[in-house]
C-alpha cells in the first residue's frame, strides 16, 4: 500500500496555505513577471511588492549590488501606490491561485492608517505591514527599530484595518528584537515574519564613494541565514503567535533549518532572481523530506515542542 502523502497545508492568523513556502515581498513583483517560469499556482502564498499609500519612484542611482554569497539592494519601495495595486495587479494575482499578502509600507503614519484603510476593503488575504526596510530615508525601518513605535504602529494599523489577518515584519537591526516584537503581538499582530535584510554599507574603492546614492542598503542571500535562523529560534518561546521565516533561503535544507527552528512557514526572496523554479523545488523537497522522516502534518517538523528542543531520531532502516 502506497504511503499517505505528506499534508504541507498550514493556517496562520485564519488563512489557510496549501503549503509554508510563499514568496518575499520585493522580489517577485505581482506574478506577471515569473509566469511561465514555475507553478505559481504551487505556492502556499505571494507577498506584494512593498506598496506605499502614493506611487513612489524609489530610489536614485545603483539599486543592486552583488556581495559574496549575498547581494545588496537599494529600491527605495518603488510601486504605484495602493489603489493602482487594487485596480490593476490584485485582480490577476487573484487568478494565480496562492494567497495573497499586501506588503503594507509607509514614510508616516497617516500614510500606514490610510493605506490599510484600502487595503482593509480589498479582497487580499492579509495585510504585512512592513516596518523594517532599511532602504528609505523616513519611516519604514525607523518605526521598527524601538519598541514603543514598533507596537504605536501597529495599533494604528489594527485599528485601521480591523477585518484582515495581520503580520508584522520586523527589522534584524533592532537593538532587542525580542522587545520590539513582544510590543507588536500586544499591539494586534496576528503573527511576524523576520527576518527582513541587514542595514550593511559597500564602497566603490574605485570611485572613492559609496557604491549607493542613498549610502546604506539592505543585505540578504545565504550570507545572512545563519542569524536569521538564530533569531527565528530566539523568538520561538517569546511570542505566541506563528513565526515567518526569512533571510537566505536558496534550497529545501535552507528551507527547513527554518522550520526546524520554529518557523509555522517560509519566505523565499533573493535567491529567485538566479533560480526561478527554486521555490517549486522547495515544496517538493519538502514534501519528500516529510515521506522520509515519517511525517504526516507540516507542524511535526519543528524541534521546539513544548519550549524545550526534541531531537528526533532517525528513521529505522527497513528490513
Amino acid at each position: 500500500m502506497k504511503d499517505k502523502e505528506p499534508d504541507l497545508s498550514l493556517t496562520i492568523a485564519g488563512v489557510k496555505l496549501k503549503n509554508p513556502v510563499i514568496a518575499a515581498s520585493g522580489t517577485f513583483g505581482y506574478g506577471r513577471e515569473y509566469e511561465g517560469l514555475l507553478d505559481i499556482s504551487n505556492l502556499g502564498g505571494i507577498c506584494t511588492k512593498g506598496l506605499t499609500l502614493n506611487p513612489c519612484p524609489g530610489n536614485q542611482g545603483q539599486r543592486i549590488h552583488e556581495t559574496p554569497m549575498g547581494m545588496m539592494n537599494s529600491i527605495g519601495l518603488e510601486n504605484p501606490g495602493i489603489e493602482a495595486f487594487l485596480e490593476n495587479h490584485l485582480p490577476y494575482m487573484y487568478t494565480l491561485g496562492p494567497v495573497i499578502i499586501a506588503n503594507l509600507s509607509g514614510f508616516t503614519k497617516v500614510d500606514y492608517v490610510q493605506g490599510a484603510r484600502l487595503l482593509d476593503d480589498s479582497n487580499v488575504d492579509m495585510i504585512e505591514l512592513n516596518i523594517s526596510c532599511p532602504n528609505v530615508k523616513a519611516g519604514g525601518m525607523a518605526f521598527g527599530m524601538d519598541p514603543s513605535a514598533a507596537g504605536g504602529i501597529t495599533r494604528l494599523v489594527r485599528n485601521a484595518a480591523p477585518n484582515k489577518p495581520l503580520m508584522v515584519k520586523l527589522t534584524p537591526n533592532a537593538a532587542d528584537l525580542a522587545k520590539v516584537a513582544q510590543s507588536c503581538v500586544s499591539s494586534g499582530a496576528d503573527a511576524l515574519s523576520l527576518v527582513n535584510t541587514f542595514k550593511a554599507l559597500a564602497i566603490d574603492i574605485n570611485k572613492r564613494s559609496p557604491v549607493f546614492d542613498n549610502i546604506f542598503a539592505g543585505l540578504s542571500g545565504p550570507a545572512i541565514r545563519p542569524l536569521a535562523v538564530r533569531m527565528v529560534w530566539d523568538l520561538y518561546e517569546k511570542v505566541p503567535v506563528p513565526i515567518v521565516g526569512m533571510g537566505g533561503i536558496a534550497s529545501t535544507a535552507d528551507a527547513l533549518e527554518f522550520l526546524l527552528a520554529g518557523a509555522s512557514a517560509v519566505q523565499v526572496g533573493s535567491a529567485t532572481f538566479s533560480c526561478p523554479p527554486l521555490m517549486d523545488e522547495i515544496i517538493m523537497g519538502l514534501g519528500e523530506y516529510m515521506t522520509e522522516k515519517g511525517f504526516t502534518e507540516l507542524d511535526q517538523l519543528s524541534i521546539r515542542k513544548a519550549g524545550k528542543y526534541v531531537a528526533f531520531p532517525e528513521k529505522p532502516a527497513e528490513e
